[in-house]
């Protein structure tokens, strides 16, 4: 089988959810069934390797027009990337697209190559309405180019049951053309790894428990939130926020703001790294962590949880989303009820409660070490049972044949 996987997103430019997802898909479909299916991943950027049957080539905008020049510049170069993406990819069996950014190259060529066209469901647009403060009016146009995507699909990979909900009731896809298969975890990678030196060189004080919150600086991962109920946290917790990569300048000044507003009223120590985290300190900076917090207003799934969970953190997490497929309530963690304004808004209805309660289940955490302990231990093997790419590659490839009638 020849399978086009197409994505805004792959190593070394990897900067959320959808990409760590194409780059593990990528690698256990290539590995299957004795390395018998021809693997291309299509992505914006300038990668072009090959290693045996998996290859990556990046698609940069051809050179029409400078998107600079444009009102909307980040829609204009997305389109540009995705005509040239549609023109490069020759001969596949299948199409497999990955978020909005490459819906349109993915329509394309389903006309063009007389192929099926699957969609995963990371996110979806109406449901990220301060995308609006990226995107401009061009908000209106990605959340047309998933509509349509979408109306044309013959395939949808739902990574939980809420998106599964979500892709039915917004965009009103069958139920028989719907798989649901959440996310993975490179168990391997993602393991209890203790060193105490490396912890130390970012500024954190491996000896003292710490909460840790690891995300993009973006509206969606509720940061604003995290940095409200650090005010409400016991004594001697160290607040540890890994944060970079700001969707505009105004939500990085607000997180500047409220960082240093807690600084000044915590008498608890603040640390916000604001490069990105290597993976192999991250494994490290998770593995002490006494706490990993997700306050997120908006979480298809959360394959940070899944980073977490595999090295043994319990997690403190908003119910939301796909959130509850990941966390065992009470076993691996604890969700904190969430509320939202509802009309289009994310946000809580009650953010101070909001916080508050993410405080009270944090404190109680991070005092019962007993409880901790054994949380730390569930969570690492419900992702050992449940969540791994090997998994994650046999359900999809499964889902293809039945698509195509491969097999």
């Amino acid at each position: 089988m020849k399978i086009a996987l197409l994505t805004k997103e792959y190593p070394p430019y990897v900067y959320g959810g959808a990409g760590v997802h194409v780059t593990f898909l990528s690698r256990e479909l290539s590995q299957m069934e004795e390395k018998s299916h021809d693997i291309a991943v299509w992505c914006f950027g300038t990668q072009d390797e090959t290693r045996d049957n998996l290859r990556a080539k990046g698609i940069g905008s051809p050179v029409l027009a400078n998107p600079k020049e444009f009102s909307h510049p980040v829609l204009a170069d997305t389109l540009m990337h995705n005509v040239a993406m549609a023109d490069a990819v020759k001969g596949a069996d299948l199409i497999h697209c990955h978020t909005w950014y490459t819906h349109l190259a993915g329509c394309l060529l389903k006309q063009l190559l007389k192929v099926p066209l699957v969609l995963t469901t990371h996110s979806l647009e109406p449901h990220r309405p301060w995308k609006q403060e990226q995107l401009g009016a061009g908000y209106n146009a990605s959340t047309w180019l998933e509509k349509t995507a979408y109306e044309n699909a013959d395939g949808v990979i739902a990574v939980s049951a809420s998106m599964k909900k979500d892709v039915q009731s917004l965009y009103g896809v069958p139920e028989h053309k719907i798989a649901e298969i959440p996310n993975g975890i490179d168990e391997a990678q993602y393991k209890i790894t203790r060193d105490p030196d490396r912890v130390r060189a970012y500024g954190i004080n491996p000896e003292k428990p710490y909460i840790l919150l690891v995300s993009r600086i973006t509206r969606q991962k509720g940061i604003l939130h995290y940095l409200e109920a650090a005010r409400y946290l016991s004594p001697g917790i160290q607040v540890v926020l890994c944060a970079s990569a700001p969707d505009t300048p105004a939500i990085m000044d607000e997180v500047t703001e409220s960082v240093s507003r807690l600084k000044q009223q915590s008498g608890n120590p603040v640390i916000w790294v604001k490069e990105t985290v290597p993976a192999n300190d991250l494994v490290v900076l998770y593995s002490h962590a006494s706490v990993f917090v997700c306050p997120s207003v908006y979480e298809p799934f959360g394959i940070i949880l899944l980073e977490a969970m595999a090295c043994g953190v319990p997690v403190v997490a908003s119910a939301v989303g796909g959130i509850p497929d990941v966390i065992a309530d009470g076993k691996t963690g604890w969700l904190v009820p969430f509320e939202a304004m509802g009309g289009g808004n994310p946000e809580p209805m009650h953010p101070e409660k909001f916080a508050r309660d993410l405080a009270t289940r944090i404190n109680a955490l991070v005092t019962s070490p007993e409880v901790k302990a054994r949380m730390g231990i569930a969570a690492r093997q419900r992702v050992l049972d449940h969540f791994t790419w090997a998994r994650v590659a046999e359900n999809t490839l499964a889902f293809y044949r039945k698509l195509i009638h491969f097999g």
